[in-house]
């Protein structure tokens, strides 16, 4: 079996003809033939439009079902996809543009402006990506007609542009087997039925949503459902209820904000329930009663919610856990097409991303003789080519024999199963040689009440945390002051920067103690995966 697109998902579009490919929700969906025909009539205009085996064709928009459409088209004919974000700035989509050399771009409506004025010399073909039709068409037209090139698994497919918490972007060169082999090997991972109902809530031009929630779908004959908005709660809930989605990919953001906002105020509602909760036996009983209702929320029939994209926090994994809810938890990064190491639903440890993913070799290099943490470094079919362009950088990271270094820092235990502490570096090392993790700090921090996320860093020998504190929340609380409102808001908020701090302290080791607490007014800036930018604090 050779492992590119027109191979694999070529095969799936004629094996699950008649099944429903992909919809908006509600909406009429496209049946796995219509997109084959589509792909077919996308890969004779791109031909007649000047894009070759080898051409960069970018896509700009909002998850939708022809952004599939033209991905398998554009990789159908050997071309290479850049996907972009739809958050990118005009800048960054001119930057990008300019460094992979992009041919022809497929862009929504609402896109358009940021290609309107673009400084560039290589874009010959802009198209719109709802209805395929041209907003700016090569003149000079390739009329000899298509004809399907010979496609290597080791030929590229992607070059993804990964915004980063660490500033500069990079060029991703992932190829065929690269993500193919990843999709299957999630495929192992969790089985996927044709009648599993995919519902999408991530950007599909990041590699997590992309691998496991378009190809790995597409290549099993499921069904993917997209949102017509931002997943916010009032549109998320009616969604999930018209869907009913048996398979989920999400950041951690999400389930701790639905963890935070809904179910944790059911615990601490009053002082009976607080003091039974303390009971380690009750407050299993408790987390699976509100697991059962967090199901039906969801849908009823959820088999897999998986999280990945960053860490998640301790206390809602606890809870998720005991609550019997059916989450699963997977690490990876852009350079791995994504996936490492991942366990699913009933094998999940908490703390921990679960054991390497098949077919992936995972160690821990350089690791100290006390603690087993050391760089995490990895090996396998989806370890991509390298960074476009960047020579350099790509020695930085990947080795003559192919193991990759993630820049981060974990431990495998006697199971098997991988833990991450942290990005090596984002740890500040104190003067006395201890190492603290900024990631568990804030993990400790943004369960205290009110606290939306925070970001702990070093200033002059001092830990600091900056705390975005949910303004609105309190706001609401206090509206029965009506004017003075706001004013008494920031007084709250400046007590509770008090409280946060000996509350934080209790449950934190002497080492990693915050000194200074800090306001953070607005929320902090992130990537796709909804980490925060931290570079941008420093």
């Amino acid at each position: 079996m050779t492992l590119t697109f027109p191979e694999i998902i070529g095969k799936s579009l004629k094996q699950y003809a008649a099944n429903n490919a992909a919809s908006f929700v509600g909406g009429e969906a496209f049946s796995y033939q219509e997109v084959d025909n589509n792909i077919k009539a996308l890969t004779e205009l791109l031909s007649a439009e000047g894009i070759e085996k080898g051409d960069k064709v970018a896509i700009l928009c909002a998850n939708n079902p022809q952004w599939g459409i033209a991905y398998f088209a554009i990789t159908f004919m050997g071309a290479i996809v850049v996907p972009l974000l739809p958050d990118f700035t005009v800048s960054e989509v001119e930057n990008i543009m300019n460094h992979s050399e992009a041919k022809a771009i497929f862009i929504s409506e609402n896109q358009i402006n940021k290609v309107e004025k673009l400084q560039n010399d290589f874009v010959t073909s802009i198209i719109k990506i709802d209805d395929f039709s041209f907003i700016k068409e090569n003149k000079k037209k390739n009329l000899s007609g298509f004809s399907i090139p010979d496609i290597d698994e080791q030929d590229i497919a992607a070059i993804i542009y990964t915004s980063g918490t660490t500033g500069k972007s990079k060029g991703v060169m992932l190829t065929h087997k690269n993500i193919l082999s990843n999709a299957i090997s999630g495929r192992n991972l969790q089985p996927i039925e044709e009648d599993d109902r995919f519902l999408s809530i991530l950007p599909l031009s990041h590699t997590l949503e992309n691998t496991l929630g378009l190809i790995l779908p597409y290549m099993c004959g499921a069904s993917i459902h997209y949102l017509q908005k931002p997943p916010t709660a009032a549109v998320l809930l009616p969604a999930m209820k018209l869907v009913r989605p048996t398979i989920m990919l999400t950041v951690p953001m999400i389930i701790e904000k639905v963890y935070r906002n809904k179910v944790k105020p059911e615990f601490d509602k009053s002082g009976v329930i607080r003091t039974l909760y303390k009971v380690p036996f009750v407050r299993k009983k408790l987390h699976q009663v509100a697991g059962k209702k967090l199901m039906q929320t969801f849908g009823g029939a959820l088999k897999f919610y998986g999280v990945g994209g960053a860490k998640l926090d301790g206390t809602v994994e606890r809870f998720l856990n005991e609550a019997k809810f059916p989450y699963a938890i997977g690490y990876g990064l852009t350079e791995t097409s994504p996936l490492l190491a991942g366990a699913t639903p009933g094998k999940t440890s908490v703390g921990s991303t679960g054991p390497a993913i098949q077919s992936v070799e995972v160690r821990i290099e350089n690791a100290n003789p006390k603690t087993g943490e050391g760089e995490i470094v990895a090996r396998g079919p989806n370890i991509m080519k390298g960074y476009y362009k960047d020579p350099e950088a790509t020695a930085n990271v990947l080795s003559e024999d192919g193991w990759f270094r993630t820049g981060d820092l974990g431990y495998i235990d006697n199971s098997n199963y991988l833990h991450i502490r942290g990005r090596i570096k984002n740890v500040i090392v104190k003067s006395t040689g201890e190492n603290i993790y900024p990631e568990e700090i804030e993990s400790v921090i943004n369960n205290f009440k009110h606290v939306v996320e925070s970001l702990v860093l070093e200033k002059k020998g001092k830990l600091v945390a900056m705390v975005h504190f949910n303004k609105t929340e309190l706001e609401d609380k206090y509206l029965h002051l009506k004017e003075e409102v706001s004013d008494y808001v920031d007084h709250v908020i400046e007590e509770l920067a008090k409280e946060l701090q000996t509350w934080a302290n209790e449950r934190l080791n002497k080492f990693s103690q915050v000194q200074v607490v800090l306001y953070q007014p607005i929320p902090f800036e992130k990537t796709a995966t909804q980490k925060i930018k931290r570079f941008l604090y420093y």
